[in-house]
């Protein structure tokens, strides 16, 4: 992933964009929407311990461990309904409030407002990453691993996808069950960071 100067480096909505996918099943899926969720409120640090360079990982192939720490803070209060695709009407102002209020119970974000994910190790492979570490949700923590990558234009960009249930989070079910969210859940971000 070329080299990164040692230091620490601040992530969030300035220099970045943090997004979720869900996705709708069951007999009544066409009444439902698949939706575009963005954390409007998220910061995080890139702690480079040492000169991270991925140069050698690209002339030899090879998967190098590289001496970086990642953190991540997210408000899950304001997390922000951006699309909804699909379902027999369009998303009214009162649908995306309605979809913010039904996420609150089921994520706990009364009591836990806060999700967090700490990076345990950093393998870099040309241009490619993976990232794994602990991602803390509703109280519960379990490890996660993220595909990272670096993009042509020198953006980084990242996807894992993360089962609601591994963290006790039932997922939203509508219409007496007709209407289901897929219990896998695809995170998505992208990133400038200097070098």
């Amino acid at each position: 992933m070329t080299s990164f100067a040692m230091g620490d480096f601040d992530i969030g909505p300035s220099n970045g964009r943090l997004r979720l996918r869900t996705y709708r099943q069951g007999l009544a899926a066409k009444a439902g929407h698949d939706l575009v969720l963005e954390a409007a409120e998220w910061h995080g640090r890139v702690h480079v311990l040492s000169e991270a360079d991925g140069s050698a990982s690209v002339a030899a192939e090879i998967e190098v461990e590289i001496d970086v720490e990642i953190e991540v803070e997210i408000d899950l209060r304001r997390l922000e309904v951006r699309e909804g695709t699909g379902g027999v009407k369009p998303l009214t102002e009162r649908d995306r409030a309605d979809i913010r209020k039904a996420m609150r119970q089921p994520l706990g974000i009364d009591a836990q407002p806060i999700a967090t994910f700490r990076s345990s190790s950093v393998r870099v492979e040309g241009e490619r990453a993976t990232v794994e570490g602990e991602l803390s949700i509703a109280g519960q923590s379990h490890p996660v691993e993220l595909d990272v990558r670096r993009e042509a234009d020198g953006t980084i960009s990242g996807s894992t996808q993360i089962v609601q249930s591994a963290w006790g989070i039932k997922p939203y079910a509508g219409f007496f069950g007709a209407l289901k969210l897929r219990d896998a859940v695809d995170v998505e971000f992208v990133l400038q960071l200097p070098g």
